[in-house]
Order: C-alpha cells, then structure tokens, then sequence
C-alpha cells in the first residue's frame, strides 16, 4: 500500500517538472523566435562604411574609396559552365581552372573576382547584351583605389578586397579610416580622413633619386628618409623596391617589407656620430684629445691576449673632429676606451637605439644593443666604429634629430592629423620631444665636426654645395654572412646622413644602399644621391644659399609681395616680376590654383596681371627668362 502511494507521488512529481519544463521551453522559443519577428523593426545592424581617405599633408589624396563591381556567379542559372568558363578566364586574366574549380564546388553564390576594374565591367555588359555568361553578375562593392600608385606605398599600405587595412597606415589607422558603429537602421557611415606628414613633391623627388640609385649600382634595396629637423615630421619615406597597392599581385613579396622600419643592420662608421657625441657628453672625451691611428687598435688584456682591429688607411694624429671627417675606425675605438661601458649603453639607449621609434606603422623593429654583461672585450671599440649593433632606417634618423635639434630627441612623426568626414579637426600631432640626449654645446660641436667631413680630404666630400654648408657623415659597413657566421667579402651596406644647413638645421636626409654590386664605400655611391636630392629639396623649400641676392632691374620695379605667400581666392594677385624660379617653387604647395612656371631664371611676364581678383580653380601662368 505504502509503495503504491510512492509510486503515485512520483509520477505526479515528474509530471509536474515536465510540464514546467515544457511550459519554459516554449517561453524560451517565444522569447527568441516569435517576439523578435515580429518586432524586427528594431533589430541592430551594421551600417555601410565609406572608408576615409589618406592624404599627404597639402591634402593631395593618395587614398580613396571608390564604387567598384565584383564579379559573382549564381551556379543554378549558369547554363552552360564550359563557355562561361572560357570567356571569363580571358576576360578576368584567370585559369580556367580556377574559375571551374569555382564553379564546380558551390551550388548558390559565389565570387568569381572581387573590384575588377571599369574595363572588365564593360566586356562582361557586352557579352551578357549577346545572351551570354548566364547566372554570371555584377555586384556594386566599394574598393580601395590609389591614385599615386607606388608613391609612399609603404607608408599607406593596402587593404583586403574587403576594404579591411592590412598594411602601412591602412593597417595601423583602420578603425579611424573604417569606424564600425552599430546602427538601427542600415544607413551609410562615412570613414574618417587621415593627412600624413609626407609631401607629394618630397616624396616624388627622393623615390626618383632612390629608384636612379637602385638600378645604378644594381642594389638589392635602397632607403630614403626626409625629416623635418625641428619637428621630426618624415617629409619623404622611400624604400625600393616598391609596390603598387593597386595590386600588390603584380610585385614581388620582398617588396612588400618594409624596410625603413623592419630591416636591421649594422650601420658603419654613421653610427660614430652617436659614439663620439655619446663620449663628449659623458666627459671622458673633450674636443682636445688626440689620438695615434696607425692602420690598427691594439690593446692587450689581462689574461694576456691581445685585441687588433684594422683600418683602411693610416690616420696618424687624430682628434674628435678628424674622426668624423676621416671616419678613423682606429681613433674612435682608442676613445671608447675612455667611457665606461655601462655609461656608454646608457648614452646610446638615451638616443633611442635598442628600442622602437613608436613610428605608427607596423612590424616596427627594436634592432639590436645588448647590456654591457653580454659585452666582450671588443664589443665596446667595434660599437663605437658602428659594429655589433643592429638599428633600422628610421632608429638612425630619430637618433639625428637629438644632434639637430639642440640635443633634444624628437618623435618621429608620420601622421600630420586626423579630420571627420565634414571636416571637424578630430586629432593633430605636434612635434614630440622625448628627452634631452646632449647638451646644446654637444650637439652644436658634432654639427661643426660633420661639417668638416664634406671639406676636401673629408669621406664626404661629393655631398658638398656650393653655398651651404651640410653636417654629414658616410658609413659602409659588411654584412655578416649567415652561413659562415663571418663577414661577407661583397655584401655591404652603403650610407651617408646630412643635416642641414649646419647654422639652423632645417632638414635631415639618410641614404642606405643594400648591397650594391660594383662599388661598395658610402662616401663615393651614397654621397652623390644626398647631393642630388639636397639641392632639389634646398629649390623646393626656398633654402637661402649664402650671397644669394634678389635680382632687381634698372627700372626699379619693385616686388609688392613676397613670393612666399599663400594665394588666396578673393584676393589681389600679387606682382611677381623679377623673382626668381626658387622663391617661386613654394607656391605649387598650393592646390587651389593651377600653377604653371615656364622657363628658368627670373619672371618677366605673369598671366593673370598682378590686381586681378583670384578665383579658386584659376590658371595661373608665370614666365621666366
């Protein structure tokens, strides 16, 4: 009896759970099935994104989305695979194979081809008008289009075919470019703009000098860095071989490293402009110091053995400044052996090597400086020369600017500011000081002795111009031979750093050429590229030269404006008569005029006359003879 009670109470006990169970369930399914249908209106989506675009710092575009077509299929409706197959192989620059592939291993959508470009979209319209590519169509999709093609390509990057930054600035500033809000409604967001620091007409001098100096000595790659000396902007950022991110199908995989940022080396005898600063700074080395060089470093250690390490010629007396305008290996290994090298690792960390820039741009490289405790004996001698220390492209110019700038070490900047799509000033980047590296009486000594390096018996010499004066210093320096773990008798790295002018340094220049397969010495390959550019950017930027005068003619007409100034639309044009061409070049920064200089030497005839009212869009002629 009492077992038929349990029983009965049991049965009603799962029933009850059951029916419960049930009775949730159900809630559960009418919670996230049937209410959200029929109250879908409110649902949140993910709106279409515009992506912003990349510009230099003049705001020429150098990034842009535009409205492309993919290509897709929808299999049910491709009647006849083979043919299809055919045309569209010709057509999209494909294998057959791979379109049949496509085709053959999906029963409803599919991508063929993602951004083809206009003329693609024309030929498949052309077929299709004749009855042909059944089920094959044309799907609208924005795309990433690079007007500029190469130029600062690895500063900008490239994007995926889903518009999603993968390299350069794309990568690093993809949430800017291509904010993600969620929205109630699918409506269109437009992408944040991002202006650069590079200047178009910088960039399009120092890729073609690089590009001039890669096929000339037949180099594995070439660098070229611009900065502005006072504020640490990068004006000019070229690494060859480059890419067209247009495509970047087309370029080979080396040339898509970034090697400014990513490839490091031993820089060479450049690197004793940082040694020798590094020892006056600490004060175990004055500018009085003489040294004995000749042809080798000797020293004998405690337990006996003895450290040589040779040169390339035979110095004699040297000083601080004879060791940076001979690049005396011999002088600076001599004084190392003044600083302690716990204080040496010190300075040189202080200048920044050893570390990242912070430089907002991807696969950024810390290069190489190990502690003193992982030192030998010649560690301290060769690190002083630029030897067994790794640094990038961008560590040796960063480094500069503390020598250029005061002793003041700046961040470099690449990212000028960041504007919404209505324009609204969202973020702008300044110059950034990080620390005091030297004193001004330091820096200002180790501009002095580079300078020197750029006279007659100086290494570099064939970086000199005639009328003002350039703080250089050259380095060459071999590569280390991976598989035999000893130094390469080809492979060496050629290079030279300028800052100038000496007085007031406006500009810093570094050449690094990568295995240049007829000469190998810095001063003889690497100076003449940093001439070449010099000059070009000294006429770009309206650099005085000394004695340089203003011409003026007998009639006495004189300049009511100076050329400098901006044009603006709505005001007079001004009387440029009689200036001449490099106190004119400034004005094609300006992009709301066509300007056009003809001729060489001093204006003579201008169109339109100076007074008439100018309008954004005009032409604006200046003649020179």
């Amino acid at each position: 009896m009492r077992s038929t009670k349990s029983n009965r109470r049991l049965r009603l006990f799962i029933i009850f759970f059951t029916i419960l169970f049930l009775v949730l369930i159900g809630r559960l399914v009418q919670l996230m099935i049937i209410v959200p249908s029929s109250a879908g209106r409110e649902s949140l989506s993910f709106p279409t994104v515009e992506r912003g675009s990349i510009l230099d710092r003049h705001g020429r575009l150098l990034a842009i989305t535009t409205k492309l077509d993919s290509v897709a299929a929808w299999i049910p409706d491709v009647d006849q695979p083979e043919e299809t197959t055919r045309i569209l192989a010709e057509i999209l620059d494909m294998k057959e194979k791979t379109i049949k592939s496509k085709l053959s291993r999906h029963n409803g959508f599919v991508y063929i081809k993602r951004l083809v470009s206009p003329s693609v979209v024309e030929r498949i319209r052309e077929y299709k008008e004749k009855g042909k590519l059944k089920g094959i169509n044309l799907i609208p999709e924005y795309g990433r289009s690079y007007p500029e093609q190469e130029l600062a390509s690895h500063v900008i990057g490239y994007v995926s075919v889903d518009n999603i930054g993968l390299a350069g600035i794309e990568y690093t500033y993809n949430q800017i470019l291509s904010p993600q809000p969620i929205a109630k409604e699918k409506t269109k967001v437009y992408g944040n703009q991002v202006f650069l620091t590079i200047d178009v007409n910088v960039q399009y001098i120092v890729e073609e000098e690089a590009l001039k100096a890669y096929r000339k000595n037949n180099a594995k790659s070439v660098m070229v860095l611009v900065m502005d000396a006072k504020s640490g902007e990068i004006l000019g950022y070229s690494s060859i071989p480059n890419f067209n991110p247009n495509d970047i199908s087309l370029s080979d995989k080396s040339a898509l490293d970034n090697r400014p940022i990513s490839f490091t080396y031993e820089p060479g005898s450049v690197f004793k402009i940082f040694s020798i600063s590094s020892m006056l700074q600490s004060r175990t080395l004055s500018m009085d110091d003489h040294f004995y060089c000749n042809g080798f470093y000797e020293k004998k250690l405690p337990n006996g053995k003895t450290i040589k390490i040779k040169d390339l010629s035979i110095h004699g007396d040297v000083t601080p400044q004879r060791i940076l305008q001979l690049s005396c290996n011999v002088g600076a290994a001599y004084a190392s052996d003044r600083i302690d090298k716990e204080v040496f690792y010190s300075m040189l960390t202080k200048y920044g090597f050893g570390k990242t820039t912070g430089i907002p741009l991807p696969g950024e490289s810390a290069g190489i400086l190990r502690k003193p405790d992982r030192w030998s004996a010649r560690s301290k001698p060769t690190i002083a020369m630029g030897q067994e220390i790794a640094v990038s492209a961008i560590q040796i110019v960063s480094a500069a600017t503390a020598i250029a700038n005061g002793g003041v070490l700046l961040k470099p900047i690449i990212v000028k500011k960041i504007v919404s799509p209505n324009g609204k000033l969202i973020k702008e980047y300044g110059r950034e000081p990080i620390r005091e590296v030297l004193s001004p009486e330091v820096a200002k000594e180790t501009l002095e002795m580079m300078k020197t390096a750029t006279l007659d018996h100086g290494t570099a010499r064939r970086a000199r111009i005639e009328g003002i004066d350039i703080s250089a210093k050259t380095g060459t320096a071999q590569v280390l031979d991976r598989k035999t773990g000893k130094y390469s008798k080809d492979h060496f790295i050629s290079s030279i750093i300028g800052i100038f002018p000496t007085e007031e340094p406006k500009l810093i220049i570094y050449v690094v050429i990568d295995y240049p397969k007829y000469e190998k010495y810095g001063g003889i390959i690497a100076s003449p590229v940093l001439k070449t550019i010099a000059k070009r950017l000294i006429t770009y930027f309206a650099i005085p030269l000394k004695g340089e005068k203003v011409y003026e003619k007998p009639s006495k007409i004189k300049v009511t404006i100076p050329a400098t100034k901006e044009l603006k639309a709505g005001s007079p044009m001004p009387d440029f008569i009689n200036f001449p061409k490099r106190k004119l070049l400034p004005l094609l920064k300006n992009t709301d005029f066509n300007i056009r200089i003809r001729g060489e030497g001093y204006v003579y005839r201008q169109e339109p006359k100076a007074g008439t009212r100018l309008k954004k869009g005009m032409n604006i002629y200046l003649y020179l003879k």
